[in-house]
């Protein structure tokens, strides 16, 4: 794709180090984003990077788990693949006018309360990419595992125009 024909928001994107990638294949059954009147809700999206998840495990401090650090690196990459997901849908992200909501799953060790702080990822993503369109409501939820062992996943709303 050349750069005349990214929309404004994979050019964003781009300037980070960060192409949008194909639509990740779903896990089971579902899809991977619906929209419903000018509202597209993604599934919860995996940090895969060419159908691999880069790493698994609870998120935590300590030998064993996956660092906070890392797991914020993850939560990114779950919001580009949510992205990817909006795209699969609507074709060009720039119809995107809102980032709505954005749901951050952690699998956390049990005395892991970082959880806001590894959703910044996604959250910090989705800003770059859409600007004053990427502020959005948010929840950070610890939970004790997470499908394929993940140590995140993320789902997002966005308002997009026709």
């Amino acid at each position: 794709m050349t750069e005349q024909t990214r929309s404004a928001v994979e050019q964003r994107l781009a300037e980070l180090g960060h192409d949008v990638p194909d639509v990740a294949a779903p896990v089971a059954a579902y899809v991977p984003a619906m929209q419903h009147g000018d509202l597209v809700f993604t599934s919860g999206q995996l940090p895969f990077v060419g159908g691999v998840l880069p790493a698994t495990g609870k998120v935590g401090e300590g030998a064993g788990l996956v660092d906070p650090e890392e797991a914020k690196r993850l939560a990114a990459l779950c919001a580009l693949n949510a992205i990817a997901a909006v795209r699969s849908v609507v074709g060009d992200l720039d119809k995107v006018v809102r980032v709505v909501k954005v749901v951050g799953f952690v699998a956390s060790d049990p005395a892991f309360t970082g959880q806001p702080g590894v959703v910044n990822g996604a959250s910090e993503l989705l800003g770059h990419a859409f600007g004053d369109a990427g502020v959005h409501a948010r929840s950070a939820v610890g939970v004790a595992v997470l499908p394929l062992d993940t140590p995140v996943e993320v789902e997002i709303t966005v308002a997009v125009s026709s």
